[in-house]
C-alpha cells in the first residue's frame, strides 16, 4: 500500500501523517514550489514538485497516478471547490473513488468503508483528497481514519 497526497494542509497532510507514522509508503505531486495555504511544503513529506503547475494540475496528477481516490468532505450537501474538483477528474479519468461524509460517519464506519472500497477495486496506490485546515475537523479526522486503515491493512 502507498498513500499519495498533495500534502496540502488538512485532509491531504493528515493522510501522509497517518502513512508516515505507520511506516507506508507515501508520495504525491504538488504544486511548482511546493506552495501550500501555510507556506511552503515541508520536505518531510516526499512529494514531488509538478512543473508549472497549480493545486488544479497537482490534484489531476495524484488522480492518475493511484488506483483510486478517497475523498473526506465536511461540506452539506456536498463538497465543493479542489474536493468536488478531484470528484470531477476522478469521473473523467474513470478512476474510482469513494465518497466519506465526515458529519455522518465515525471513524470506524469511515474506515471499513474504505477498506471496502481498497479491497473490491484492488486498489495498492491510494490517493487521499479532501479539504485544507480551514475545516478545523479535517486534520484529526482524517488522521484517525487513515490510521485505522492501515493498521487493518497491516494485520
Amino acid at each position: 500500500m502507498k498513500i499519495i497526497s498533495g500534502a496540502q494542509t488538512g485532509v491531504d497532510r493528515a493522510a501522509l501523517d497517518a502513512a508516515l507514522d505507520s511506516g507506508v509508503k507515501t508520495g504525491g505531486w504538488c504544486p511548482e514550489g511546493r506552495m501550500a495555504d501555510d507556506g511552503i511544503i515541508s520536505e518531510k513529506y516526499p512529494v514531488k514538485e509538478l512543473p508549472k503547475s497549480g493545486y488544479r494540475q497537482r490534484t489531476k496528477r495524484n488522480v492518475i497516478d493511484s488506483d483510486g481516490t478517497v475523498i473526506i468532505y465536511f461540506d452539506y450537501p456536498f463538497p465543493g471547490g479542489g474536493t468536488e474538483q478531484t470528484i470531477v477528474f476522478c469521473i473523467k479519468e474513470r478512476k474510482p473513488y469513494v465518497l466519506i461524509d465526515a458529519e455522518e460517519l465515525t471513524i470506524e464506519r469511515a474506515s471499513r468503508k474504505i477498506k471496502k472500497f481498497i479491497d473490491r477495486n484492488t486498489i495498492s496506490v491510494l490517493n487521499v483528497a479532501g479539504p485544507n485546515a480551514g475545516v478545523p475537523k479535517a486534520y484529526q479526522y482524517t488522521k484517525k481514519v487513515i490510521l485505522s486503515v492501515l493498521q487493518s491493512n497491516s494485520s
